[in-house]
């Protein structure tokens, strides 16, 4: 086999293992209430079912990655890949909840180290005039995973029946990633010094499990009385003067030459923090598109059965993005190419609000979403993050994911705030309604005024209305719910324009001070 051949193969293994990886949380959103049925737990500790995994990613992420620099790349690809496969075969096993969650721990473990190695292993490997269309290719298939996985969850409970095939499916694939890995793919590691940061290592799996956690209780719809909880306060606090005391304890280990969990030289460069500020903005800009279906159904009318495809014009041109962003970034540079991202990513969103009203509206304005999350999500934030990282490559990629995943947590929990709060005025607005067609208020048994106060959500909500025999009724109430969700819908959109617009400062700083270090580092080899 031809060098370039290996290195295609070796690629091709990636992006499969990548788009495996990236598929579970997304996938789980759609099985999560079949779960919970089938273990019989109420929805609280059904939830925990995606809250242990996404613990177990905060984790493994940068571990994985600074393991996979000292001791080999392709080795903790590979090893990442198997333990995913022995989670995913453990959870399709589970006869009980415990077991349940202890597997998607080990699942957890496993996903965490794919992405970053993957990525780690093309910048350490492929040229930098190619690493470009590379990285897009891997980007891509992350991106595109992440918004299909309601789609493919879905589609498969809806031919198997059975949530099992949901995880059964990724055991074959693991196996034949981890045979086509063991041949095509060439070992690659960083010249390690000193001893392991073990003590790092502890320091960062408890401050991140306590800031992750914290940030999974919060409340969208009442964020400030959430914030008062110590559920929310109290492991926050603690999870953030833990990272501050493993940034003081990494310095330390830093200028005695060992090898820190974190490298020095990247937190020291502007350029590089304010790129982990585009990865932060990127993960909140990508958790927005989750809210689609809901959109689709409650303000543009369709069924929630169908609402879910509308996911897929948005999914091609992320990948579009991501894998056209590559080349360009080749061409332009990464900062142009995260520029283009951002602007994209804004206009797409405001659009939402400003102008969609029809589904082809939207279908044109969540492409467009997506071709910008596409193209942040790809080529350039890697490229820039491991720019003046000369060693510690994957290390890098894997706390630029973890920045990423902080935002992926934190976003959801903002953007349905919106939502809840609009659903708050859903009675007054029904009312509203009912009395524009004649309709008393004093008619309405107060049980239906109750119920509809409690209600927090749109979810099925629009279905449930269909079923009212009277069509003055009926439209009337369908109007208040469209006229609430698209108040909340737009105070979404609008809330991902500005930080799509704050990804572009970040964007517009990083290359303010790379060009700065770019003169200095033309000026000293002259000055000595």
């Amino acid at each position: 086999m031809s060098r370039t051949n290996a290195k295609n193969a070796a690629l091709t293994i990636f992006a499969i293992g990548v788009f495996m990886g990236g598929l579970d949380n997304g996938i789980m959103s759609s099985a999560l209430t079949t779960l919970i049925h089938s273990f019989s737990v109420s929805a609280s500790w059904g939830a925990w079912i995606i809250t242990i995994y996404t613990l177990g990613l905060a984790v493994s992420v940068p571990i994985m990655a600074k393991l996979s620099d000292r001791y080999g790349r392709k080795r903790m690809f590979l090893i990442s890949i198997t333990l995913f496969g022995i989670g995913s075969m453990l959870v399709a096993l589970s006869d009980n909840f415990t077991m349940l969650l202890i597997s998607r721990v080990i699942q957890s473990l496993g996903g965490g180290g794919i992405f970053p190695i993957a990525n780690g292993y093309i910048v350490a490997t492929v040229p930098k005039e190619r690493q470009g269309r590379a990285l897009g290719m891997v980007g891509g298939m992350n991106g595109m995973s992440a918004i299909l996985g309601p789609n493919i969850g879905s589609f498969i409970l809806g031919l198997t029946h059975d949530w099992h095939w949901l995880f059964w499916i990724n055991v074959p694939i693991a196996l034949l990633l981890v045979i086509f890995g063991l041949r095509g793919i060439t070992e690659s590691k960083s010249s390690a010094k000193g001893r392991l940061d073990t003590f790092g290592i502890i320091l960062l799996s408890i401050g991140m499990l306590g800031l992750m956690y914290g940030l999974t209780n919060l409340n969208g719809a009442n964020i400030m009385s959430s914030l008062q909880s110590p559920h929310v306060y109290g492991f926050v606090l603690g999870g953030v003067l833990l990272l501050a005391l493993l940034l003081w304890y990494e310095v330390r280990v830093d200028r005695r030459g060992d090898d820190p969990l974190i490298p020095m030289s990247l937190l020291r460069n502007p350029a590089a923090r304010w790129t982990l500020a585009v990865g932060l903005a990127s993960g909140l800009i990508l958790s927005s598109v989750i809210f689609l279906p809901a959109y689709v159904q409650t303000v543009l009318g369709w069924s929630a059965n169908h609402a879910g495809y509308w996911y897929t014009p948005m999914a091609l041109f992320s990948g579009v993005g991501a894998m056209g962003g590559g080349a360009f970034m080749d061409k332009r540079g990464p900062i142009v190419t995260l520029a283009f991202g951002s602007v994209a990513a804004a206009i797409g969103s405001a659009l939402f609000p400003l102008w969609v009203t029809s589904t082809w509206q939207m279908v044109i304005a969540s492409s467009i979403v997506g071709l910008g999350v596409g193209t942040m999500l790809g080529a350039p934030l890697n490229f820039l993050i491991t720019e003046r990282v000369p060693n510690d490559k994957s290390t890098a990629l894997g706390i630029l994911s973890l920045v990423r995943e902080v935002g992926l947590t934190l976003g959801p929990t903002i953007f349905a705030g919106f939502l809840t709060r609009s659903m708050s005025q859903f009675p007054q607005v029904v009312l509203k309604n009912l009395q524009g067609i004649g309709v008393s208020p004093a008619s309405i048994p107060p049980s239906e005024m109750s119920r509809m106060k409690g209600v927090e959500s749109f979810g099925n909500l629009s279905q449930q209305i269909q079923k009212i025999p009277s069509a003055p009724i009926r439209n009337a109430i369908l109007q208040a719910l469209h006229d609430v969700s698209n108040l909340g819908f737009g105070h979404l959109y609008w809330a991902a324009f500005v930080i799509s617009a704050c990804s572009l400062l970040f964007v517009l700083m990083a290359w303010l001070y790379r060009r700065s270090g770019a003169k200095k580092s033309s000026v000293l080899p002259a000055q000595s």
